[in-house]
């Protein structure tokens, strides 16, 4: 899409520091567009191309977001309930996110099943493409999705965020309070 295509609205955008990287948070007056790993540069580049010309770092439309990220890497909240713009998915992408929600807190499913759940068995490697586009990691829980084989998979915080986030979610989350910088993650190795 291009900017003659898209109407103009405001996006704000913050950078906020979690125990699993720094994140890149970007909201419309439609929802969460962005909670993403990617260099800032870059989602700010790609929201001016996909969304709107008019990308602001304002970070107070992003504090209840903040909230919700903070009490779920305290343990405290098992999901979020900011509403999501999925401006920047492709509609295939958005029928694998939709498909998150049937993956519970603390449990984990494989691209293979997914992929059988969307009705399409044959289609593995296109749900962990999907996936691997995620605009909103963390928010919507692509970590819970694995490889069938052994390993947790490709993820856009890499393997040690992916790790943590399911060791919170399996109530192991002691680790998460000791790995609040990126070297705490990579001990987490």
């Amino acid at each position: 899409m291009t900017d003659i295509e898209h109407p103009l609205r405001d996006v704000s955008y913050a950078v906020t520091d979690t125990p699993v990287g720094t994140l890149v948070l970007a909201a419309s007056d439609a929802g969460l567009l962005a909670c993403s790993y990617d260099d800032e540069a870059a989602v700010l580049d790609r929201l001016a191309r996909q969304v709107s010309r008019r990308v602001l770092r304002h970070p107070a439309p992003l504090d209840a977001v903040r909230r919700e990220l903070d009490a779920y890497f305290d343990g405290d909240a098992s999901g979020f309930t900011t509403p999501v713009d999925l401006a920047l998915a492709t509609p295939f992408t958005r029928e694998v996110l939709g498909a998150l929600g049937s993956v519970p807190y603390g449990a984990t499913t494989t691209y293979g099943q997914m992929a059988v759940a969307l009705g399409r068995p044959r289609a593995a490697r296109a749900v962990g493409n999907a996936l691997g586009a995620n605009p909103l990691c963390v928010v919507l829980p692509c970590h819970r999705v694995l490889p069938a084989g052994s390993g947790v998979g490709g993820y856009a915080g890499g393997p040690a965020a992916k790790r943590l986030l399911l060791d919170l979610e399996r109530g192991t989350g002691a680790l998460l309070a000791a790995a609040t910088t990126a070297e705490g993650v990579r001990q987490h190795l």
